[in-house]
């Protein structure tokens, strides 16, 4: 929550967010370090111009100013796997029951296909 205070006060424009973003990616511990690289790649591919930023210290990318999804390590939440997850705001309505967070441990080919899609559609 003090990460979160601090981040409100900050008013950075999109180039210092992102560098941010990266600086904290970089103090990460391995496995989480090359998931969070990894994913954050495949976010800007899908959405070169989205803005990321650090939302309670992790990294979060936007879209009307609103958080779409978002990277959670395990180290910094002391859980067995990292988390890429999504907010209200993506568009990932399917029904009654669709995905709003994966379990990460590492990525595979396969691994980031599914992500990609599924960031794809968030941010259709």
């Amino acid at each position: 929550m003090k990460e979160r205070a601090k981040e409100v006060k900050l008013k950075e424009t999109k180039a210092q967010s992102a560098k941010s973003v990266l600086a904290k990616i970089g103090e990460m511990k391995e496995p989480d370090r090359s998931i969070a690289t990894r994913l954050h790649e495949i976010v800007l591919e899908v959405e070169p111009d989205v803005l990321s930023k650090l939302w309670y210290g992790m990294p979060a990318y936007v879209r009307d100013d609103k958080i779409v999804c978002f990277f959670q390590s395990a180290e910094k939440f002391e859980t067995r796997y990292s988390t890429f997850g999504f907010n209200d705001s993506a568009n990932l309505d399917d029904g009654n029951v669709w995905p709003v967070a994966y379990a990460v441990q590492k990525l595979t080919k396969a691994d980031e296909k599914t992500i990609r899609a599924r960031i794809e559609q968030a941010f259709s």
